[in-house]
């Protein structure tokens, strides 16, 4: 039996929504959370439905470096409280980057819908394992190690959509976590081995432009 493509998506969230439900977040004692200050016989049908991925691949990507991420987390999507899943959709520019990251509550089951990329996850010991994937591969990033992608074709764009084991799975960016959250000049040029203008460079090539 042969299925499509959009029938293998299908089949991958509905069997990773499953899998990760008790993968980290605690159990609830409820069917769902509430929101503070509702009630839930004043619910209905939207409240169980995201529709943040409607813009998705309308955008236009030229010129950009880094990928794009469109979050369905709790703070996007609150029927997600408790339940211990989330998703995104990542869009790649040609030659695009997500740079290293980690996810402190969650792993991460991405799907590469098209495109080309590579990916690389570092363990604990400091080892560093990358794979070239594919549209239509699946590949594991464990809770909490450190992680990337990259578009590895500089003239066609990548679409992925990663699942999570927890609503809020959580997002360390090393580049501005190291030189954007006001780490002191010093402490990263002794950490790096290398000199206090080098860190005040990379600090400021990683600004945000007005």
């Amino acid at each position: 039996m042969k299925f499509s493509r959009a029938s293998l998506v299908a089949i991958f969230l509905a069997f990773t929504v499953v899998g990760v439900t008790h993968a980290s977040d605690p159990d609830i004692l409820s069917d769902f959370v509430v929101p503070a200050g509702q009630n839930s016989t004043h619910l209905d049908g939207s409240f169980f439905t995201f529709t943040g991925f409607r813009e998705v691949g309308k955008n236009n990507l030229t010129g950009q470096t880094a990928a794009k991420v469109t979050k369905a987390a709790m703070a996007e999507f609150p029927a997600l409280n408790g339940l211990g899943v989330s998703m995104a959709v990542l869009q790649f520019p040609a030659g695009g980057v997500n740079p290293p990251h980690t996810h402190p509550r969650a792993s991460e089951l991405l799907y590469l819908m098209s495109g080309c990329l590579l990916v690389g996850v570092v363990d604990t010991t400091g080892k560093l394992f990358t794979q070239t994937l594919y549209g239509g591969d699946l590949f594991v990033f464990p809770k909490g190690l450190l992680h990337f992608q990259m578009n590895e074709d500089i003239n066609n764009k990548a679409v992925a959509i990663s699942a999570f084991g927890s609503a809020s799975a959580g997002t360390v960016t090393f580049p501005s976590a190291l030189f954007g959250s006001g780490i002191t000049d010093d402490v990263l040029a002794k950490s790096f081995k290398t000199d206090v203008q080098t860190v005040e460079t990379l600090k400021a090539a990683l600004k945000p432009k007005p």
